[in-house]
């Protein structure tokens, strides 16, 4: 048994917060859940909890995001450490935020409700307790770095889609119009998006190209940029 050479010193909590991103109807989402313990019991919060004592910071942070939307691989990455003392009013909590790339499509619904979550636009957002405002603007600031040198909003699509539909997408995570003609030629000339031979008539009868894109291809390379 490890000695405790540290058990005079303070004991705090740990904490993770997932800021958990998705993409519906041309707007960038962020999934909520009420909180079921006190401070701000029944308030909305990011989805979270403690670490516990057998978990890495990142263990922890699979485990919420996997009894919560039941998908066990995710894009997940740690954005940062909040610390200030006073930030929980239930107690000293240091909270590690990360953020995740969820495709709505493959998202089992029936925990909404056994958890208490729901979906709202990030341009639509009510009061959030605690620093999870703080929170949720650094993600939203590291995701529109990501996107521009990373594949990463390609988590946020289904397996095959339109290059409206991925305009669409970088136009709510840059809150920006792009230009159509610019944004299509960029997508085009680079290898890794792949026309198929589906189209997409949802919006017209004439229907849209629908693209796939080749992660194998691009590990290759590693060179992206938009």
């Amino acid at each position: 048994m490890a000695q405790n050479y540290y058990a005079h010193e303070p004991k705090y909590n740990v904490a993770v917060d997932c800021i958990i991103f998705g993409f519906e109807e041309g707007k960038l989402q962020v999934l909520f859940q009420h909180r079921n313990i006190e401070p701000f019991n029944g308030e909305l919060t990011p989805l979270g909890g403690f670490v516990q004592q057998d978990e890495t910071l990142e263990d922890a942070a699979y485990r919420v995001l996997t009894e919560r939307t039941g998908i066990e691989k995710l894009f997940l990455e740690q954005l940062e450490a909040f610390s200030e003392i006073n930030r929980d009013p239930g107690g000293r909590v240091i909270s590690v935020a990360f953020y995740a790339l969820l495709n709505k499509a493959d998202y089992d619904k029936s925990l909404m409700d056994q958890f208490n979550c729901k979906w709202l636009n990030i341009d639509n957002l009510p009061t959030l307790y605690f620093d999870h405002m703080k929170m949720l603007k650094k993600a939203v600031v590291r995701l529109q770095d990501k996107i521009t040198y990373t594949p990463i909003a390609m988590k946020l699509l289904p397996e095959a889609f339109t290059l409206g539909q991925m305009q669409r997408l970088y136009e709510a995570i840059l809150n920006e119009s792009l230009d159509k003609r610019n944004f299509r030629k960029k997508v085009c000339d680079m290898p890794y998006f792949i026309k198929t031979d589906k189209i997409d008539k949802s919006g017209s009868r004439r229907g849209a190209a629908m693209y796939t894109f080749d992660y194998d291809k691009y590990n290759e390379q590693k060179l992206f940029h938009m």
